[in-house]
């Protein structure tokens, strides 16, 4: 009987997972879409959760895909996605391109885990190197909140140390922390982190949702309250 209902499970699973490849395929920027800092964000343009060329984006619209695609709560997404959102550039106050969050000291910010600062040129481009040094905290099959704690502790500690204009206050701060409990959140257990690995990397490396490797979204939703016990753990843990 367990062997059956755990055999039923799987196909449940692997069954949901394929209708969301088959719905929402990866498919590559091409050199005229729009993408911005955030590889969360960039993800779900490239698997078309909100519109692959990352232009004119509705903040409902970015909402709603951030519930549909990972079970994040509207209520956790909304405020920091109007206050992306002043960044626009489109005419339209209520929606923007991906390319807008670029802009310096709004929710790009210095010490990146996986961009340069702006101070260097580009702040927007995935960089393998910057990641890299991020990465090589990421030792076991699953990333802690003492992990990710040290690794972005080290990452910040890298950026202030090689940027002269180095900026970060507690906005930044708060970005930054928030960055690193979306993905604990995100692909981990609960409020207890342990993500693991292969689907961060995938994320940041590939700027896509690991389907393919299992990653299922959250039945449980993932509250505002998750993800600020989150920021809470990983800032008491550095």
């Amino acid at each position: 009987m367990q062997v059956t209902t755990l055999l039923s499970l799987a196909a449940v699973v692997t069954t949901a997972i394929a209708g969301v490849v088959d719905t929402h395929p990866w498919k590559a920027p091409t050199k005229n879409d729009r993408r911005g800092p955030c590889p969360m964000l960039n993800s779900l343009a490239n698997h078309g959760f909100i519109a692959r060329s990352g232009k004119d984006i509705s903040i409902d619209q970015l909402v709603n895909a951030i519930e549909e695609a990972i079970n994040i709560s509207p209520n956790s997404t909304r405020p920091v996605v109007e206050f992306g959102a002043t960044t626009s550039t489109t005419g339209n106050p209520n929606t923007f391109h991906l390319s807008d969050l670029n802009k310096h000291g709004v929710i790009e910010h210095d010490g990146s885990l996986s961009r340069n600062d702006l101070y260097f040129g580009d702040n927007h481009s995935f960089n393998s190197r910057i990641y890299d040094t991020v990465a090589k905290f990421f030792t076991k099959s699953t990333i802690s909140i003492e992990t990710a704690a040290r690794a972005r502790k080290a990452r910040l500690a890298a950026a202030a140390a090689a940027n002269p204009q180095f900026q970060y206050g507690e906005q930044e701060e708060t970005v930054s922390l928030f960055e690193t409990a979306l993905y604990l959140a995100t692909f981990g257990t609960g409020t207890q982190g342990n993500a693991p690995t292969k689907y961060v990397n995938i994320l940041f490396r590939e700027e896509r949702l690991p389907y393919k490797e299992g990653y299922c979204k959250p039945t449980r939703v993932i509250s505002n309250d998750d993800i600020v016990e989150l920021a809470d753990k990983v800032r008491a843990a550095a």
